[in-house]
């Protein structure tokens, strides 16, 4: 209970920026929570991708198709899909495509906002601060000779930075990890379409 009424007390002495510094925080967990469902919800596993690399790889196509309808997630769902497609490789590449083009934009959706807040808490601290700063030099404090005023004036006004620093620490950690996520899935339905679309060539030519 203390640590919570410590907090608020801090809270209130960053000065007016630490709302929008509140609201930033709030984003980024907000941000962090819908994507990591979202993720989980579409990410097909580097399981899925190697199993089904070397289903096709083999010529097993069959065991391929069956291994993505059973499959989870994106990838898998595509595979599927583009079993269903009539014609060569010409078809199936641009419907696949097409496909994975709209899956990456809503991959990377709402992780352009963790980039922002990443650059903008910071400069939030720091006007904080220095808002903080002013008031403690205020020529009233000086007339009056009270350096302890002036001190912890100061130390007040820091509490802006260090939380403008905490909440873009937060953001860059969460879009880091959800980019390195981003990444690994792409990688595997890249393998996974280039598997496939090998594997038509080789037939075409048969």
């Amino acid at each position: 209970m203390q640590a919570i009424t410590d907090l608020i007390m801090y809270f209130h002495k960053g000065g007016l920026v630490m709302w929008p510094l509140l609201a930033c925080s709030i984003t980024v967990i907000a941000i962090a929570i819908e994507r990591f469902i979202y993720y989980k919800s579409v990410d097909s596993g580097a399981v899925f991708a190697s199993r089904y690399c070397a289903a096709v790889r083999s010529g097993d196509f069959a065991v391929a198709t069956e291994l993505a309808r059973k499959g989870s997630g994106q990838c898998a769902q595509m595979l599927a899909d583009v079993a269903a497609v009539a014609g060569g490789k010409a078809e199936k590449s641009a419907f696949l495509e097409s496909r994975a083009g709209i899956f990456m934009a809503t991959l990377r959706d709402k992780l352009d906002y963790l980039g922002i807040i990443v650059t903008m808490s910071p400069l939030l601290g720091l006007l904080g601060t220095i808002v903080g700063m002013i008031g403690a030099f205020s020529i009233f404090n000086v007339e009056a000779g009270a350096p302890m005023a002036i001190t912890g004036g100061i130390g007040e006004a820091l509490i802006a930075t260090a939380t403008g620093l905490c909440v873009a620490i937060l953001s860059l950690c969460a879009h880091s990890y959800f980019a390195h996520r981003m990444d690994n899935m792409i990688t595997d339905m890249e393998q996974c379409f280039s598997a496939l679309l090998e594997a038509e060539t080789r037939r075409g030519r048969s």
